[in-house]
Order: structure tokens, then sequence, then C-alpha cells
């Protein structure tokens, strides 16, 4: 018996780097997923944060813009409908910076869905407005349309109330009584329905709706660009100069806030559906989410580049890099 002792003795003597790092691992793993855990909520903030902040300077600087515009243009209905979209989105991100700081939901479940179902609305709702801008657009610039207008301003009243009684009388309770019923959630967490994409028509639906996304981007790109090269073509001497070139750059804008901010997310969710058993890929869902929240400063970015001293900031800032 106590050669059989000495002899365990003898393999743990002639083992410690194995058994140390048994029980470093044992002991640091929690650890380290807490500071993970951590580390994504503090990008949480900072990009709620930012959004916050830079959606609502846009939102305010839009605004004045709006009362110098055509109140019969479609494109002016829509920046509209856009800005009262990003007020709404930025009326619940004080709520998710709470949840995030506090990390405790006190406001409750049926609220949580609301905000939850608010962010996906915006996103949708802000992709519909650009495909409408963008079309207006491309049917002035091919001389299909000389302009877009209503013929009255009811008739864009009537118009844009048809959007919102969809999104938030029909939608959005939809939304909030059908979502999250399929697990058990807490009162005091939010943000976290995941057990929902085990249902096969929730996957299903998932997969359109990433299809659908990812096709209208991608003919949305490929027609501004072809429209780009075209007018750099067509333009005679330094485009830079030129107004129609600004307008096809500012229709890239668009496409580019669609390309930054919610591609990424629904890529990442195919992603995502089909390994839902790695708990740490919910944290990625979540800040793939936020970045569709950095869209509501599109409406400062448009303003920006919209004026005429960031024109002469950037003509100037080519000649030097022509010049070296």
């Amino acid at each position: 018996m106590s050669s059989f002792i000495e002899s365990k003795r003898e393999i743990y003597r002639t083992m410690p780097g194995e058994t140390t790092t048994l029980l470093n691992a044992s002991v640091s793993t929690p650890q380290a997923g807490t500071i993970h855990s951590d580390i994504a909520r503090y990008i949480l903030i900072t990009i709620y944060t930012v959004a916050f902040i830079g959606g609502t300077i846009g939102a305010i600087a839009m605004s004045f813009l709006l009362v110098k515009m055509n109140t019969l243009s479609v494109t002016t209905a829509v920046i509209v409908n856009l800005v009262v979209l990003h007020c709404l989105v930025l009326l619940t991100v004080p709520f998710r910076l709470y949840y995030y700081i506090s990390q405790k939901w006190i406001f409750g479940l049926a609220f949580c869905k609301a905000v939850s179902a608010m962010m996906h609305i915006h996103m949708y709702l802000t992709l519909l407005f650009y495909i409408i801008t963008l079309v207006i657009r491309w049917l002035i610039f091919f001389q299909w349309k000389d302009k877009v207008e209503f013929y009255r301003k009811l008739h864009a009243v009537a118009a844009s109330a048809t959007v919102w009684i969809v999104a938030l009388v029909i939608v959005l309770p939809l939304f909030s009584a059908r979502y999250g019923r399929s697990g058990d959630y807490g009162n005091n967490t939010c943000f976290t329905f995941q057990q929902e994409l085990k249902m096969e028509s929730v996957k299903a639906l998932n997969y359109v709706i990433i299809a659908t996304v990812a096709a209208i981007t991608g003919v949305l790109l490929g027609l501004q660009v072809f429209i780009i090269l075209k007018v750099v073509k067509k333009l005679p001497g330094s485009v830079w100069s030129h107004q129609e070139f600004w307008a096809q750059i500012k229709s890239l804008m668009f496409i580019s806030v669609i390309i930054i901010c919610f591609l990424p997310y629904h890529l990442f969710r195919l992603y995502y559906i089909q390994h839902m058993k790695e708990k740490q890929l919910a944290i990625y869902n979540d800040i793939c989410l936020s970045i569709t929240a950095i869209s509501t400063l599109d409406l400062l970015s448009f303003v920006i580049s919209g004026s005429r001293f960031f024109k002469q900031k950037i003509i100037m800032l080519r000649d030097k890099l022509a010049c070296c």
C-alpha cells in the first residue's frame, strides 16, 4: 500500500506543469468569461452612446433644413419620416444604456419586447426609406421623371400615416405579443430572446430576411457603381467640381450605411443561427445589432456632406494629394 502511495506522489512530482495548467484553467475560465463579458458591455455602451449623441445632433440639424425643402417632394416626405424614425429609436437608447450600465432591467418584460422590436422596425424602415430615395434619384437620373412629387400635402400625410400605422399599430404589437413566448425569460434581464431561434418557422423567416437584404444590397451597390462610372465618363474635366457627381456620391452614402450598419448584422446572424450552442456568440449578435443604431448618424453625415465647406475641403485635399 505504501509503495502505491509513493508511486502516485512520484507521478505528481514529475507532472507539475500539467497539474498547474489544469488548475489555472479551471480557475481562470470564469474570470476570463467575466472579462470578456465586461469588454463586450463597454463596447455596447460606447456604440449606443455615440449613436445617441450623433443621431440627436443630426436629427436637430436636419429638422432646420427641412423647413426650406419642398413639402410636396416625395424625397422630403421620406426624410421627414426618417427623422421621426430616428427620433423614436433614439428615445429607446437611454433604456438600453441603463440596462448595460446597471446590468439590470427594471422596466418589465413587455417594455423590453417593445424596445427590442423598435430596433428591428427602425432597421427595416430605414432600409425601405433608403430604397425609395434611391429609386427616386435614379428615375430622375435616367430622365424617366423630371421630379417625383405628391399632388397635395394631404397625399404626403396619408402615405406617411399608412407606413406608421403598419409599423406601430400592426407590426409592433404583433412582434411584442408573439416574440418571447417559447422561452422562460426573467424580468431582470432583457434582449435575450435567443430561444426563439430554435423554432423552425423563426429560422426560416430569418433566412428569407437575410437573403433578401443581401440581394437588395448587391443590386443597389451594383447599379449605383454603374451610374457613378457613367457620370465620370460623361463629365468633362475634374468630376469633383460638378454637382451631378456629388449627387451620386450622396446616393452612394445611402448604400454605404446599409453595408456598414445593416449587412454585418444579417451576415453574422446567418452564422449565429447555425451555431447557437456557442453561448459567447449571443453577445456578438448584440454588438452587431447595436451597429445598426449607428445608422442614426446618417442625417448628420448628409448635413455635413451637403455643405459647401465640406466640398471645398475635399477638393483641397484632392489637390494636395495630386501634387504629392
